[in-house]
């Protein structure tokens, strides 16, 4: 298999746990990982992934009306909670794949009305392609614009749904780390949020023009920062740059930094998954969603 060896700095770290293909425990052929409802582009698929069933849950795709036109996007929610609170999944750059579905089943099952919009949609299915050059073109071509307005249509979907966005939050994974960093600094309505390994010094670009430390003095709510040592992507120093000028700006945020782990700590599909991490920050999560009352 190819690898390709140039990465943006939101995935740099990825290349670094690479597994030797021979080992066992990983689905070895591209087919495999699709079939499984895997993306493709970052390369081998563990086969001890988690899966979380949809007992006790309605779950399923949706069609969210953007400016123009349709969103798909994929939901759950308990069966029968009245008004539950919202979350919404940003997902990494690798498109709406089974990874980020089973999060939004996990959300689900604490009680959420969670759901993950495909907002790369208008480049196509992102879970089909298979080489990182291909991929890093139509992602960093999404306009930081676009990207808020369509989180902010997924939000008034979901409360047509029945959600209830007072209690509302937002979690997301690598460059979609990045995007809960931009959505606390331009939701009024947000209540709480949780970024894991999210890029806060990126380069700006016409498309992305403000990283964000660069926001800092805008952020509405809280934001719970989750990162890796080992990520090679986004040093420790940086993560302490956007400490500081949250802490300058008088603004509600906490980080963890998990020894030894690298980018991608969370993600069970890959090889960079570390358990111990990737557990505890998800309990850090639900303490964060309940302190700040999105979860009860």
């Amino acid at each position: 298999m190819r690898r390709n060896t140039k990465l943006m700095s939101d995935i740099e770290g990825l290349a670094k746990t690479a597994p030797d293909l021979s080992r066992r425990g990983f689905f070895m052929t591209a087919s495999a990982a699709a079939a499984a409802g895997y993306t493709l582009a970052a390369g081998p698929v563990r086969a001890e992934v988690i899966h979380t069933d949809t007992n006790g849950l309605v779950a399923g795709d949706a069609k969210i009306k953007v400016s123009d036109g349709e969103m798909p996007g994929y939901y759950a929610k308990p069966a029968n909670a009245q008004n539950p609170p919202v979350i919404l999944v940003a997902m990494e750059i690798f498109g709406l794949h089974e990874y980020i579905k089973d999060v939004v089943r996990r959300l689900a099952k604490l009680g959420a009305f969670a759901v993950a919009p495909d907002y790369y949609f208008r480049k196509g299915d992102l879970t089909k392609i298979t080489e990182m050059p291909q991929l890093m073109p139509l992602v960093n071509a999404k306009p930081d614009t676009e990207l808020l307005s369509d989180l902010d249509a997924t939000v008034a979907w979901a409360k047509s749904q029945g959600g209830d966005t007072t209690r509302l939050g937002i979690i997301g994974f690598c460059r979609g780390g990045r995007t809960v960093w931009q959505y606390a600094a331009h939701s009024s309505v947000l209540k709480a949020a949780v970024a894991f390994y999210g890029p806060v010094a990126d380069q700006p670009s016409p498309t992305m023009p403000r990283n964000a430390i660069a926001l800092a003095p805008q952020m509405k709510a809280p934001v719970l920062g989750l990162y890796g040592e080992a990520d090679t992507g986004i040093p420790v120093a940086q993560v302490e740059q956007m400490k500081v000028a949250l802490a300058a700006n008088k603004k509600t945020a906490e980080f963890k930094v998990y020894k030894d782990a690298p980018h991608g700590f969370h993600a069970d599909y890959r090889p960079s998954y570390r358990k111990e991490a990737a557990e505890d920050a998800w309990n850090q999560l639900i303490g964060w969603f309940k302190q700040y009352k999105v979860l009860s």
